[in-house]
């Protein structure tokens, strides 16, 4: 959620790190919030579940990876 809202607020993701704890809006908003993403007319649980597992999953790599770090990130903005 702290990434799609950011996503969505057209804000710079390249110096944003997730915050693992940090509470940040409502239940409802993370749930419109997913829903939006999800790209679904009407999700099942199951289907906005291996959502944002896959996109956790894609994030975590994100980053790990050393071209979104922020030693290299400089290079390869937006990347």
């Amino acid at each position: 959620y702290q990434y799609l809202s950011r996503y969505k607020q057209k804000k710079n993701l390249d110096c944003f790190t997730f915050v693992p704890g940090r509470i940040e809006g409502t239940e409802k908003e993370c749930l419109a919030c997913l829903m939006e993403f999800c790209q679904r007319s009407s999700p099942s649980w199951t289907e906005l579940s291996n959502f944002t597992h896959f996109l956790n999953f894609q994030l975590k790599k994100c980053e790990k990876s050393v071209f979104c770090s922020t030693v290299v990130g400089g290079e390869f903005s937006g990347f």
